[in-house]
């Protein structure tokens, strides 16, 4: 909605006002305040429209996840560097349906600008696998394979590695 340093400009300005109503005795305005501020602090490190497209994502609505990404126009400018490491892989999960070429493309974009949770690492890696299986690069798939299963520490991914050798081994 806003471009990443203007809401924290808003969120200073509502410091400041906070402030003057605490001087002015007006405490429940300024605590008020403070939590309104601490809104825009909070939108600064979690991009809203990201968030509202896990939501869609989470809830197998595609086209809406699509609709919430399409509202971020230029992300290099408008989000900080992991959350354009998730609209990239964001991106990368809604393409690979479609376009197994742009979604590698933007899962490696995904990789380089960081990811904060390692399962998402993990998961990212995993779908790079799957990509280069499907385009033949054998040896590749299972490199990246083998670095998903070492993020992959709670083993929420270990049936789909597991089924992803069993398709390797058919190669």
């Amino acid at each position: 909605m806003f471009n990443k340093y203007i809401k924290l400009v808003i969120a200073a300005a509502i410091v400041v006002w906070s402030v003057f109503q605490f001087m002015d005795k007006e405490i429940m305005n300024g605590i008020s305040l403070i939590f309104l501020s601490g809104i825009f602090v909070l939108f600064y490190f979690k991009n809203e429209f990201l968030l509202l497209a896990f939501l869609q994502l989470r809830k197998q609505n595609f086209a809406g996840a699509t609709k919430w990404l399409s509202y971020i126009k230029n992300p290099s400018s408008a989000l900080i560097k992991k959350q354009e490491g998730y609209f990239n892989f964001l991106h990368g999960i809604l393409v690979s349906q479609t376009n197994i070429t742009q979604a590698e493309k933007f899962f490696k974009k995904a990789l380089s600008l960081g990811l904060n949770m390692k399962h998402d690492e993990a998961m990212a890696k995993l779908q790079l696998a799957g990509i280069a299986m499907t385009k033949r690069r054998k040896r590749e798939a299972t490199l990246l394979m083998n670095e998903a299963k070492k993020l992959d520490t709670q083993n929420m991914l270990a049936e789909q590695i597991k089924m992803l050798k069993q398709q390797m081994k058919k190669i």
